[in-house]
């Protein structure tokens, strides 16, 4: 079965988070309205432990006036996904939010999409890393993330 009238549907496992992000947005501001299904299994180059250590001091960034007010920092898969995205796109000018609000993101497969086929992007394939690499959804387990079952 193809996607539902004019969505695309993109499967995110073994992406490369980041490159799959910008090929993403690249689509989104010509115009497509783009879901992407798997986020928990899109990957980040690098160590587990180094990975989870950069989250750690970015989320230590607040606020001086008040930190409960912010900056909020994403804590599942599906919040790392969109967010990599927003910030590839221009959210300054009504082109990009517009673009942004053609995005969905999903972790695992819905039902509603549970019998359609994904396309792949090769360009973000993970096969192409030389060193290790460690799943979003590992990074996020590790920082809180509890796993809906």
């Amino acid at each position: 079965m193809k996607a539902p009238e004019g969505f695309t549907v993109v499967d995110a496992s073994g992406m490369i988070a980041g490159r799959l992000a910008s090929l993403v947005a690249k689509r989104l501001l010509r115009g497509e309205e783009i879901v992407v299904v798997n986020a928990e299994k899109a990957v980040l180059s690098g160590r587990r432990k180094s990975r989870v250590k950069e989250v750690k001091e970015f989320w230590e960034v607040v606020g001086r006036a008040n930190p409960a007010r912010g900056p909020k920092h994403p804590h599942s898969p599906r919040s790392f996904l969109r967010d990599m995205v927003w910030g590839m796109l221009p959210r300054d000018k009504p082109r990009g939010r517009e673009a942004f609000r053609r995005l969905k993101v999903y972790e695992g497969v819905p039902e509603t999409l549970s019998d359609v086929s994904f396309e792949k992007l090769p360009e973000a394939s993970a096969e192409k890393l030389r060193h290790g690499y460690v799943s979003l959804g590992e990074v996020c387990e590790e920082l809180g993330w509890r796993k809906k079952a």
